[in-house]
């Protein structure tokens, strides 16, 4: 949730006008940063730290684990290095005896 100066929340439209200022102001396009971007940009940061799936719900706020891996697949790393490990063992690594 984002807040004003004062502490009461922002609606979606201020949130989103605050984000193209922040983002050109940082030499960025604008239209391509958005406060979604900033979410997917921190489920993805959370995970490479390698906190759990379900510390991750939590700290965006779902009720359970199934939303954030349905929505949030493609940012959590860890899925990656034990996908490959698996392959590797199936298949053998390149150079290497199997």
């Amino acid at each position: 949730m984002f807040t004003s100066q004062v502490g009461t929340a922002l609606d979606a439209a201020n949130v989103r006008r605050w984000m193209r200022r922040v983002a050109k102001a940082a030499g960025l396009d604008a239209k391509q940063w958005t406060p979604r971007e900033l979410r997917h940009s921190f489920v993805s940061i959370a995970s490479a730290l390698g906190l759990t799936l379900e510390q991750i719900a939590d700290l965006v706020g779902h009720a359970g684990t199934r939303v954030t891996e349905a929505v949030y697949r493609h940012q959590l790393r860890p899925v990656l290095p034990s996908g490959a490990e698996i392959m590797n063992g199936m298949f053998g690594v390149p150079g290497e005896a199997a």
